[in-house]
């Protein structure tokens, strides 16, 4: 069955969502890159929270789990997170898109809201890990691979031997917004 992207919906990521959501990551990742239900849902209630669903016809079908937090210190995996942390980046997270809806271009439209709405917030930088050779779908975004310090490598390390550090800038995103065409 073909959807149309006239009935997908981004809204908010919400807690009774989490079953729906984890079910969909553990069709994308492998066991090891697989958070458990508590780690997962605490991305959601940090202050600078950009965590969002795409539904078509009201069924979840993809999610993105996105916040503010420091520069160049992402979270360890699988563990839960707090909102003591200073936010100057927005960290994507996770973002993972049901087989039934790849080819949609739902990834593209998660993104573009977080970027808005963590841009309204003033955040300027984006900063991910990008994980089972996912690089060049990050760079078709606009992202580029970044040289981690010694620390970071040694966290990247956690999501596998491919994982590669990348960071884009959002100012063009805002000040295309501010010309009235979003």
């Amino acid at each position: 069955m073909t959807h149309s992207l006239t009935r997908l919906s981004v809204r908010p990521l919400r807690h009774e969502d989490v079953p729906a959501a984890w079910k969909i990551q553990s069709q994308c990742y492998p066991d090891f890159l697989i958070e458990g239900e508590e780690a997962f849902a605490s991305r959601l209630d940090l202050p600078l929270s950009y965590c969002l669903a795409a539904t078509i016809d009201g069924d979840l079908c993809g999610y993105l789990l996105a916040h503010g937090w420091p520069a160049q210190s992402p979270p360890e995996l699988a563990k839960p997170v707090s909102g003591e942390e200073e936010s100057e980046v927005l960290l994507i997270h996770d973002l993972a898109v049901a087989p039934a809806g790849r080819g949609l271009a739902i990834g593209k439209a998660l993104i573009e809201r977080a970027f808005s709405m963590a841009a309204a917030d003033g955040l300027r930088t984006a900063e991910l890990i990008a994980v089972q050779g996912a690089a060049p779908y990050w760079s078709s975004l606009g992202f580029v691979e970044a040289k981690p310090d010694a620390e970071l490598a040694s966290r990247l390390a956690a999501y596998g031997d491919d994982a590669v550090w990348m960071t884009r800038s959002m100012a063009s995103d805002s000040k295309a917004e501010d010309t009235g065409s979003g």
